[in-house]
């Protein structure tokens, strides 16, 4: 039901979510000797949630990379905080503007169930 009215954006925040915490789990262990950098393929973390019934808590899979560091370090980690950083900070203002879609939708749909 959430898909059809909602649309892709549902599926989205979702994916949105679960990258926002593997890039913070990035930004903590930068100093974590051994500790490889993950991301999220969003388009194949879209399909994957978008696949599967009722897409919250999906597994996302394939969809977590390891990243390849441009400058990895001696002790074997390779978050570059620089970059953690940065994508964190994109995927924030995403799952934002994704959130702010919703909401609208949402009262839209409150607006005409009340008779506005």
């Amino acid at each position: 039901m959430a898909e059809g009215l909602f649309g892709v954006h549902a599926a989205a925040l979702e994916v949105r979510a679960q990258r926002m915490g593997v890039l913070a789990s990035n930004i903590a262990n930068a100093s974590t000797p051994n500790f490889k950098a993950r991301d999220i393929d969003f388009k194949a973390a879209l399909s994957a949630v978008e696949g599967q019934p009722g897409g919250v808590g999906a597994d996302l899979g394939g969809a977590v990379k390891y990243r390849v560091p441009t400058n990895p370090s001696m002790d074997g980690n390779t978050v570059e905080l620089t970059t953690e950083q940065t994508a964190f900070a994109e995927n924030a203002v995403q799952y934002q503007t994704t959130l702010a879609f919703l909401n609208g939708r949402i009262g839209t749909l409150t607006r005409a169930l009340k008779g506005e």
